[in-house]
């Protein structure tokens, strides 16, 4: 009996000690991995002479958008043909997605209103100064906006690279910049920042790739690289959804080169803090300044609404070009499903509304602005793929997530976004997680929805980075 309890224990033991083992293994931070700066996604093959590709391929061309009648016409026709829109069913608003009936408004608004005025809303995207390049193999289209020797006098001055995410666009950050670039009009305000915007690959007018693999972590080192091409090697980074991930990716490959990087989805879906946000739920208190618990728990309703509004990433990440086939040359499918994202995301609250809410926070001119971008680029297809290479296997082996991101970090919440993270669980993976903010209005499209109040905080960020840090200006 005793050499049987003996054997026992020591069974025990070694299992215990290869869970432990494995568990620590799961948990412990890991190095940056080295990734190709000069990784090929052209349609055409890599040049043999990469440096005189570079050397050939660095101008910085100025571009202005337009596009023909024709184009606008056909638009226009495609418009007509909505007699076939099933209608809702009774008492539904938006929870079954979009509601035809008003989808049906948002069409005719579309095309007897924001169409015959066209030519003005080319105009205010006009406003700033856009701008393509090759990078790596991929025509690359870029807002650039340069601040000049005699606005800078009394100003901290500064580069900032903004990343957008899906379905979203350049176009989100356009209030945003003119706070960040034209703050010389403010005699108070210290600040003044060189702005840059990049359409991601894939997305607007920047070109995607024929090859597979082009995921998060790849286009991170493409936009370093614009960065690096436009004369900026140290700069701030500021970014929601894919930019959220990228902009981290950013700091975590290459810290050398950010200043600091602020988001409005912080995230950590590391297995250790995962594990850390199901404990916390337990003892709130230990965790969350009092007033903001309703943020995070019960964590129920995080699961919940994840699972009502997660449908478009799984199939997103499965089978891109299936959706992105139906919503090709199909606007009024393609309005419906970029949409309903604003409503929804904005506040789910939303989706009790008839018309979604859609006009509460944002002028139906820019929700069109944007969806305009994604249907004359036809970038609906390429910029979905994005999803399935964030969930493709080699993407998963870099384990990111795992890597410390130890760069100067700022995290934002709005009340309204898709998801929340602790300050617990986000400084496993940012160390100098030195800015967290709660804000009770606002969801995931910041920029475009409280663009005031993002900016006071990435404002907030800065200094904070400044006195802490040490940092020079421009």
């Amino acid at each position: 009996m005793g050499v049987t309890v003996k054997i026992l224990v020591l069974i025990l033991a070694v299992a215990g000690g290869l869970v432990y083992r494995n568990v620590t293994q799961l948990w412990a931070d890991l190095p940056a991995p080295k990734l190709d700066p000069q990784e090929w996604w052209g349609d055409e093959a890599q040049p043999k002479d990469y440096e005189a590709y570079l050397q050939n391929s660095s101008e910085v061309i100025g571009n202005r958008l337009s596009y023909p009648d024709k184009t606008i016409a056909d638009l226009k026709e495609r418009l007509n043909r909505t007699l076939r829109l099933t209608p809702p069913l009774e008492g539904v608003a938006f929870e079954y997605g979009f509601n035809t009936d008003y989808l049906r408004e948002v069409v005719e608004y579309w095309r007897d209103d924001y169409l015959p005025r066209w030519r003005e809303r080319e105009v205010f995207l006009w406003q700033f100064n856009h701008f393509t390049t090759d990078i790596q193999g991929l025509r690359t289209h870029f807002l650039h906006l340069m601040v000049y020797d005699d606005n800078k006098v009394g100003k901290k001055h500064y580069p900032v690279l903004l990343l957008h995410g899906w379905p979203g666009s350049v176009r989100e950050f356009y209030d945003f910049i003119h706070l960040l670039h034209q703050t010389n009009l403010d005699k108070n305000n210290k600040y003044i920042f060189n702005v840059v915007v990049p359409s991601l690959p894939g997305y607007g007018w920047s070109q995607g790739t024929s090859r597979k693999g082009l995921g998060p972590a790849q286009v991170a080192v493409m936009m370093r690289n614009l960065m690096l091409r436009l004369g900026y090697d140290k700069f701030f980074i500021q970014g929601g959804d894919w930019g959220s991930i990228i902009g981290s990716n950013i700091a975590t490959l290459y810290p050398e080169n950010v200043l600091g990087y602020h988001s409005n989805m912080c995230n950590n879906l590391s297995p250790k803090s995962l594990a850390k946000g199901l404990v916390a739920e337990f003892l709130p208190s230990l965790f969350v300044p009092s007033g903001f618990e309703d943020f995070f728990f019960p964590k129920s309703n995080e699961l919940r609404y994840l699972m009502e509004e997660s449908g478009y990433f799984h199939i997103q990440a499965t089978k891109p070009d299936t959706i992105g086939a139906a919503l090709t040359d199909n606007p009024v499918g393609l309005a419906a499903y970029i949409l309903e994202k604003f409503s929804t995301w904005t506040n789910p609250s939303y989706r009790s509304l008839p018309d979604g809410g859609l006009t509460k926070r944002y002028k139906m001119d820019a929700l069109l602005d944007n969806l305009m971008i994604y249907y004359l680029t036809n970038s609906i297809t390429t910029s979905q793929r994005l999803y399935a290479e964030q969930y493709a296997q080699a993407q998963r082996d870099l384990h990111l997530e795992r890597v410390p991101t130890r760069v100067p970090t700022g995290c934002a919440r709005f009340k309204s976004d898709i998801m929340q993270f602790l300050d617990v669980q986000l400084k496993d993976k940012y160390p100098n997680l030195v800015h967290s903010t709660y804000h009770k209005k606002g969801g995931h499209f910041a920029a475009l929805e409280v663009p005031k109040v993002l900016y006071k905080d990435f404002i907030d960020f800065v200094k904070t980075v400044e006195r802490k840090f040490k940092i020079k200006t421009l």
